[in-house]
């Protein structure tokens, strides 16, 4: 591993701490700054735009779309920097991170210029049309169908888990539009308007009373033609796209809100007397070691990546890097649980909302509320499920990586 900087990508680190001190909010970087519910909420709106008048959303897209055109380290460093200052870099999760990508990778130019620079503005909600009742983990069996009319094609089906469904404009979404191909090769990637008759979203309450995921039902909904990415029946190939971009975590800014998370659980178990369990303590060793594992290993793919180098042991570290951190999280969820005990169950125990990835959301009447403790402990078991389960990651590393024979067919 290569851990120094070209003295040009630690100018450009100065240049993004400047900018970050003047933009965010007075108080910011002092300890134990807060804001009340009403200054997030207007943050929240705001700072997108901010974000977007820097040109930091999509930076690394080139510039003929809006980007800045960074290099791949200038992109570390500019990732490294909003992670130092835990400020936001994004405007919208499925836009910036999964579908805009996509698009530049797949798209064609009419596609390029009427999506991305909304994606980069923010100006463009976005949600994911992937998963079906019985096409999960074997997305490839999706039945969702798209058939051509005129210059639209005809969408029926029904998709699932679909997050953010209620507030989108858009969905990618996956349909067969070759019913007689074999079933990865007639699937098609399409960009579909969502306010239109035809298309119905229902919330999927869950145990802590909100309602992010949604079913959504197709029935007659149309999009133009053209919004194909990537050719038509070539969806499954242009899917894997979106899904490397979902699994992947950023390579030197993964490790940081795990390392957060171990501070607080180290302090709570000194307070309450906790550390002197042998069995939490070896918790928390356990946790400090893969965390560095995971920080390490991004420094390794930085590397090789930077240098170009073909490194076989690169290539099995990016297919089972996902497995590793989702798992390393769900093990980790549950021994903060166990410091915390009893009190985990409590709406007010554990620190203070947002020093958690999930915290709690607004909760409606007859609704369970809970910490941002225990919202972020429901989290991460979502975590070894989206992008692909950890079950197909396994099977991803064992066949593509180790090259060990395909898991057999269930007999019908």
């Amino acid at each position: 591993m290569d851990l120094t900087y070209p003295p040009e990508a630690e100018q450009f680190r100065k240049e993004i701490r400047t900018w970050l001190e003047e933009h965010l909010p007075d108080g910011w970087f002092d300890e134990g700054f807060e804001m009340s519910a009403e200054d997030r909420k207007r943050f929240n709106e705001e700072w997108p735009q901010e974000l977007y008048g820097g040109g930091w959303i999509c930076a690394a897209w080139p510039t003929e779309y809006g980007g800045k055109g960074l290099s791949t380290i200038e992109n570390v460093v500019l990732a490294e920097e909003f992670a130092r200052a835990k400020a936001p870099l994004r405007a919208d999760f499925f836009g910036d991170t999964l579908v805009g990508p996509t698009i530049l990778q797949w798209g064609t130019d009419e596609q390029k210029k009427e999506f991305l620079p909304k994606i980069m503005k923010g100006e463009m909600a976005w949600c994911q049309g992937f998963s079906e009742p019985n096409s999960g983990s074997d997305l490839a069996s999706l039945k969702t169908s798209a058939v051509r009319d005129g210059d639209e094609w005809v969408i029926s089906g029904q998709k699932v888990w679909t997050t953010q469904a209620q507030y989108a404009d858009y969905c990618f979404l996956l349909a067969r539009t070759n019913p007689d191909a074999p079933k990865h090769k007639g699937i098609s990637y399409l960009l579909v308007p969502m306010q239109q008759d035809g298309i119905e979203v229902r919330g999927i309450t869950q145990p802590d009373g909100t309602a992010e995921f949604n079913e959504v039902f197709f029935d007659g909904a149309r999009c133009p033609y053209e919004n194909v990415v990537g050719g038509i029946d070539n969806g499954w190939v242009v899917a894997n796209t979106t899904l490397s971009h979902e699994r992947g975590m950023s390579a030197t800014t993964s490790f940081r809100r795990f390392s957060q998370e171990l501070d607080l659980m180290v302090e709570e178990a000194r307070r309450n007397g906790r550390i002197d369990d042998p069995l939490v303590r070896q918790g928390l060793a356990r946790y400090h070691s893969k965390i560095q594992i995971l920080r390490i290993n991004g420094l390794r793919s930085l590397t090789a990546t930077l240098h170009d180098r073909k490194d076989p042991g690169v290539a099995a570290l990016g297919a089972s890097n996902k497995m590793f951190w989702s798992e390393m999280h769900r093990d980790a969820m549950e021994l903060a649980l166990d410091i915390w005990g009893p009190e985990a169950m409590l709406a007010d125990a554990g620190p203070e909302a947002g020093n958690w990835p999930a915290v709690a959301r607004s909760k409606g009447r007859d609704s369970y509320q809970v910490s941002p403790m225990v919202s972020s402990f429901f989290f991460s078991r979502s975590e070894t499920i989206w992008g692909g389960t950890a079950e197909i990651q396994r099977n991803i590393v064992g066949e593509r990586v180790l090259g060990l024979p395909r898991e057999p067919k269930p007999q019908q």
